[in-house]
Formats: structure tokens, sequence, C-alpha cells
């Protein structure tokens, strides 16, 4: 085939090669030349707008904005002929919905889901699912002063920097109402996990500020447990405790943040890789993009490093079924990047929420210094919400190997690693069994 060059004749070849280097010097050449010219900007010139979809052979990708007509997600990779209802993914919105409580902030959003595709009476098809959830109560009115000045330690500046443009009201894609797609997603895969594997996702509040839990037995609790107080601690003591601090902060116009821990029980051994795809590595992308999420720990985490080896390896035992058990837990469920059929324990830490009711310094678009005092409707903590969202993180992470409210990154991790190591055939809790005896051995080939 021939090759026409900048000189408008046609050749291949070596000079096909030449010809393509120079265009690449000439390209380079003008890049170096409108770089310098746009040096003086604050803003980076390489602003797509990617990251918003997360997995491969199970994918959510969510989109709309805080005070848009409405936020969602597309769903793909869930396989056909799976019960799936409204109802199943109703439940787990409703857990991370606003105006639940005093606690959480007063946005009264129904967050209704409306399947628009992949599911026909009551069974997926093999096909995206696509799940919209309209906005109903914005005020973008109270966002006004946001559009001159930048909130302390939000997304206003960074989103500026990179796009030059940015939602003012409601923070746009920034908002913790961009999560609604992740539950929504996270309920789909949690269903899959369920139902191929016996899988449980339990999460809490682990600690709001410096009022901790007490400790909880992971074998042991429950979902009730958890949904029997405002503050979704799993014991009623601790609970009292976090609701008064709560409210505390909430009547000085402040906020305060804190820690939510899951359980995942009957995990399968076996989920995740070596190197860059370990379970772990899935698991903290899904749960460290959440909003506000600022730390992320599996099993004993930090607290780990003042331990020596010997005090923190689990000791391996054969139980009564023959199968190889670890007597602690201190990997968390996962060792070497792969789960070992232990429970998986996550944490996940979770500042304050950024738009307060205090006036703080700050500076203007226009980078003039100024002062700000938010308005809005928000949460003086996370937490509550964060529970439903962490716990969608989960399935969704665990669905994705192979985001506030529910583990979404364990779920979607889980499926994808189900779909694709086990071929959605998974057993629970059947690593390393017991060997089969000489006499039970197949017979070796022979030549």
């Amino acid at each position: 085939m021939a090759f026409v060059g900048l000189s408008g004749g046609a050749f291949s070849g070596r000079e096909q090669a030449r010809e393509i280097c120079a265009w690449r010097s000439a390209d380079a050449a003008v890049l170096a030349r409108s770089a310098g010219a746009r040096a003086h900007t604050r803003r980076a010139q390489v602003v797509m707008g990617m990251g918003n979809s997360f997995g491969r052979l199970f994918r959510i990708s969510t989109w709309g904005e805080s005070h848009g007509s409405g936020v969602g997600v597309t769903v793909d990779g869930v396989p056909p002929r799976m019960k799936l209802t409204r109802e199943d993914i109703q439940m787990e919105l409703d857990r991370r919905r606003p105006g639940q409580s005093r606690i959480v902030t007063p946005r009264n959003e129904p967050d209704a889901a409306e399947i628009l595709s992949g599911v026909v009476d009551d069974v997926t098809m093999g096909t995206p699912i696509a799940i919209l959830v309209r906005n109903k109560d914005q005020r973008s009115q109270d966002y006004d002063t946001n559009a001159v000045s930048y909130r302390p330690s939000h997304a206003d500046a960074t989103y500026d920097a990179k796009y030059g443009i940015r939602s003012v009201a409601g923070g746009g894609r920034s908002s913790a109402r961009e999560t609604i797609g992740r539950v929504a997603g996270g309920a789909i895969a949690r269903r899959l996990l369920s139902e191929y594997s016996g899988v449980e996702i339990v999460g809490y509040v682990q600690r709001v500020g410096d009022v901790e839990a007490s400790p909880v037995d992971h074998d042991k609790v429950t979902q009730s447990d958890v949904e029997s107080n405002i503050v979704r601690a799993p014991d009623a003591a601790s609970a009292e405790r976090m609701i008064a601090k709560v409210d505390e902060i909430r009547k000085t116009g402040n906020s305060i943040g804190g820690v939510v821990e899951v359980v995942v029980r009957n995990v399968p051994a076996g989920l995740g890789s070596p190197v860059f795809d370990k379970l772990e590595a899935d698991l903290a992308k899904a749960c460290m993009s959440l909003p506000a999420s600022k730390g992320f720990e599996v099993g004993s985490g930090f607290a780990g490093t003042f331990l020596t080896g010997l005090e923190h390896n689990d000791p391996f035992y054969i139980d009564d079924d023959g199968r190889t058990r670890t007597v602690s837990n201190r990997s968390g469920g996962i060792q070497g990047g792969i789960s070992n059929g232990e429970n998986i324990i996550l944490r996940v830490a979770f500042k304050p929420t950024s738009t307060i009711g205090k006036l703080q310094k700050t500076v203007t678009r226009e980078g003039h210094e100024s002062e700000l005092r938010g308005k809005g409707r928000h949460d003086p903590c996370v937490l509550p919400r964060a529970v439903p969202m962490r716990k969608r993180a989960e399935p969704s992470g665990a669905q994705a190997q192979g985001q506030f409210g529910n583990p979404c990154g364990l779920v979607a991790g889980a499926s994808d690693v189900a779909r694709k190591e086990f071929h959605v055939k998974l057993t629970s809790r059947t690593w390393m069994a017991k060997p089969p005896e000489p006499s039970e051995a197949p017979a070796r080939a022979t030549r």
C-alpha cells in the first residue's frame, strides 16, 4: 500500500518510517510551543471525563449530578435468568437515602429506583441493566456563594483546576449522591454472590470520632443488630454514645468523621490474583473512591505493624471436615492477594463532612482571599449512610475482580472474580479440602 508523505509523493518502507518520524518531531515542536504559550495557566490541558466505571466482567458505570434531573447506573456483566426485583434494589437505596434521622442530611428524597432495561418480569436478560433515580428535592439557591468561593477541603477548587467548569449546585459528580448508582449496582452484585455462593455481608459503624464500638463477633453480628439504631452501630450502648457525639457536633454547625467496618462471610477461597489484581487492591480502589474516604485496612491493618511476625501470623489447622483453616484471622481473610476462605474484614476511614456551618477562610475563583460559611443540607456525620455504601462497595469489588452505604467494591469485585475464575459456580469455604487417600488417587497413566 502506498503512503503519501508531507511532500505529496508516494513511498513505502524505510522512507515511510522516516516520514512518520518527521511528523512526530513536528508535532512535538508544536506541542512544546503551545505548552510554553500556556505555561501561565493554572489548569491542566488533558481534561477527558474518565473514571466513571468500575470492574471488568461485572462492570458498573455511574452517571448524573446531585442537582440534575437524576442519577443512576448502568450494570454490565449480569448473567441471564437470575431473579431480580425492583425491591431488591430499593431496599438498599432506602438504607442510604437522606432524611432518615436527625443525624443525617435532612434533604427529603424518595430515591425511587426505575429499572429501564435488562430485566423483564423480574428476571435478568443478560443485557446491560440501567437504573435511574430521579432527583426531587434540590435547593440550588443554597449554593449561590459557591459559584464564587471554594469550599475548604471540598472538590470545588480541584474540579475547576482540571475542567475549568463545574456543577456548582450540590457539587455535581463530587456529591455523595453519586453513590446511589454504586448502591444499586452493588445490590445486583450482592444478589449474584448470595445466589451462587451464599456470601453474607454485614457493615456497621465501628467508630465515631473518639467513641468506639465494643468488640464485635464477626461470625455472629447480623444486619438486624446494625439496623436497630440510627447510627448503625452493632451494640446499643456504643450506639447511644455515638449518637450523643454526633448531636453535640451537629448543634455547633460542625461535622465529625469515623470508621466503618465490614465483615464478609462464606467467601470462597481463590478470589483475586497475584501482583496488580490482588483482591484487597480491587477492594481498596472501590472503597477509596467513595466520597470522604481517607483510609483503608484489611484484617489487622495498621495495628499489625506493632506486632512481631510470630504474633501476627495466623496458624493453620485442619477442621472436622478436613479443610485447612486458620486459628486467628489477622490476615482479614486475604493472603497473597487471594481469599483464603475465612471472613474478610475491612475498615474504611471517613473524614468529617467538608461543608459546615462554620465561618472559614477561603479564596474566590478569581484568586481573592475571602471567607465562607457553608449553606445547604449536609450530613454532620457521613457514617450512618456510608454503611450501605461500603457494603455495596464490597460486592462490587469482589465482582469486579476477575462506592456511601453498602460495600459496593467487594460486591462488584467478588462478582467479577466469581464470573471470571469460577464461571459463576462458586462453592463456599472449600479451600484445600483434605487430599484423597492413596487408594482413592487416580491411577497414573503408563506408557
